[in-house]
């Protein structure tokens, strides 16, 4: 019975170390101890952990991976943003809690991270937090659909996946294409599409 928590682990591990907007960790979660019947809250536990460590990863090669990919330019421009989210403190930090409690993919928030070069100490503790209730909550939600499976097969295709989806896109693309120094420092919305080596 050991390895259906395995699986839960390196599921949810998988799906976090991508750097792509990939279903959320806690989909694999709810999937898993539904057709494992499993511990409820071993599946929380062991899935959130498995989330945990996958955008850990996640922060430790995406500087390698974007600067073989990106322009220094664009690097240096999400390094500035990060700088700046480090000035701010406790605020920063309360802002990547509220961000991993909301319904959001957080791959754009560990891109950014990561590409800022912040050390992931600065950004696990508040995603950890907001990881565990969001997650706790998102299980006990689809426990509770899986009484009710053809709720839950309309749902896997709904607007909300769509547009969860969509936002995770648009999320990278601002990170990605917005000249974020000359807007912090200039005040001055700009766009950079010339961003590839």
């Amino acid at each position: 019975m050991w390895w259906q928590y395995a699986l839960v682990f390196i599921g949810a591990l998988l799906v976090d170390v991508v750097p792509l907007p990939l279903p959320p960790a806690f989909t694999v979660m709810v999937f898993l101890q539904i057709v494992y019947d499993l511990n409820i809250w071993a599946v929380i536990g062991i899935g959130v952990a498995g989330s945990i460590l996958g955008r850990y990863i996640l922060t430790l090669y995406i500087p390698k991976l974007s600067g073989k990919m990106f322009k220094p330019a664009k690097n240096e421009d999400v390094q500035f943003l990060g700088e700046k989210m480090k000035e701010k403190g406790w605020k920063s930090q309360g802002l990547i809690l509220l961000y991993s409690l909301l319904p959001l993919p957080t791959t754009p928030l560990f891109i950014a991270g990561g590409m800022a070069k912040m050390k992931p100490i600065y950004i696990i503790p508040p995603f950890i937090i907001g990881k565990l209730i969001s997650d706790m909550v998102a299980v006990l939600l689809g426990k509770y659909a899986a009484e009710n499976v053809n709720g839950l097969m309309d749902g896997l295709v709904s607007w909300k996946s769509i547009s969860g989806f969509a936002i995770g896109i648009f999320l990278i693309f601002v990170l990605l294409f917005v000249d974020w120094r000359t807007l912090l420092q200039k005040k001055k919305f700009t766009l950079k599409f010339t961003i590839m080596k």
